[in-house]
């Protein structure tokens, strides 16, 4: 018997051995995993208790419809914003607006300019224009002194301006990119965008100014409704009589006042967006800019047809500021008698 072995291990009666056997070696590999196990979950239940419940739920379940709904209720989720809507991390009623521009704002306008241009068109082509009943007598009535007519082609220049940059803005990707191509498109668009939001601040003070200026003149009367129920001269053989104003005048001027008003307080709302404009904001006011801008244009083609190629001597008026006696005793009668003792001769006319 070697008394120099040294033990080192125990048999399954409780002897010493001379080394482990398989079986305790997995005893001490189990236990040790058991061990690491208990310490991780340890750790993990630690780590959950400081963690808050919305974050749970994104460690969980990233892309879970309720905590998805939480966030677009503005209940969960913060940015590093200090704007009014910092807590808002979904715009929900964008795709509403979305739905209201593409569903009834743009094809609305699309009716509305279209209607315009296919009424007149057929009016020309129809009745043609209305021509003066009788010859001219070469005799000249102030109707519009350089400052009114500074003023309305101010307004007009400008409103042209803003209507076609509009338009470009609405309906030009739908054909622009295919006829001349995304490069020349892009350039359109930023151009566009430009004169818009330029033009526009400018465009409504003039406009203001105007309707202000020409307010008292354009109050309807009994006379309006005749004009109206005639149609303009159009229906019956005696055109209707009209003081400085016709009824379609003062239609158009109260289009400019009600409807213009709605453009021009909806474009500063987009165009200064410095204000504290919360997102819903700007989605309403852009609805009501594009709608009421589309309208405004469909109504001023009628406004612009009368005034150049609708009725003869209706255009001398706005660029020379004089009328002759008859177009002045046919379409305003009633003006006609209070200043026809101020018509000169259209040599005089400077």
């Amino acid at each position: 018997m070697n008394t120099n072995t040294t033990h080192t291990g125990f048999t399954l009666n409780g002897e010493h051995s001379g080394r482990s056997t398989p079986v305790q070696r997995l005893k001490i590999v189990a236990l040790s995993l058991l061990t690491l196990l208990c310490l991780t979950l340890s750790s993990s239940l630690w780590a959950a208790e400081e963690t808050s419940d919305a974050e749970n739920r994104v460690k969980g379940n990233f892309a879970g419809a309720g905590y998805w709904r939480e966030v677009s209720d503005g209940t969960e989720g913060y940015t590093t914003s200090k704007g009014r809507e910092h807590g808002q991390l979904i715009n929900v009623s964008g795709e509403t607006w979305r739905q209201w521009r593409n569903r009834w704002i743009s094809p609305g306008g699309l009716i509305a300019i279209g209607g315009s241009i296919s009424v007149l068109l057929l009016t020309y082509l129809i009745l043609g224009p209305m021509r003066l009943d009788k010859p001219r007598t070469g005799r000249k009535i102030e109707r519009w002194n350089p400052t009114d007519r500074t003023l309305h082609w101010f307004v007009a220049i400008t409103f042209l301006a803003l209507a076609f940059s509009g338009i470009i803005i609405m309906y030009g990707k739908h054909f622009i990119p295919d006829l001349f191509g995304y490069s020349f498109w892009k350039g359109t668009i930023a151009f566009c965008k430009l004169v818009h939001n330029y033009i526009g601040p400018i465009f409504s003070v003039g406009l203001i100014v105007m309707l202000l200026r020409w307010l008292k003149n354009n109050f309807f009367t009994r006379t309006d409704i005749t004009w109206f129920l005639q149609g303009g001269g159009l229906i019956g053989n005696k055109h209707p009589s009209a003081g400085f104003m016709n009824g379609g005048e003062k239609g158009w001027y109260w289009a400019l006042f009600f409807i213009g008003s709605a453009v021009v307080a909806s474009g500063f709302v987009l165009d200064f967006p410095i204000f504290g404009q919360v997102r819903d904001t700007m989605q309403w006011a852009n609805l009501i800019h594009g709608g009421a801008s589309l309208l405004l244009f469909a109504i001023s083609l009628g406004h612009i047809y009368i005034g150049t190629v609708g009725a003869e001597g209706a255009l001398e008026g706005m660029t020379t500021g004089y009328v002759d006696e008859t177009w002045a005793k046919q379409h305003h009668d009633l003006w006609y008698e209070d200043v026809k003792d101020q018509a000169v001769d259209e040599k005089d006319v400077r």
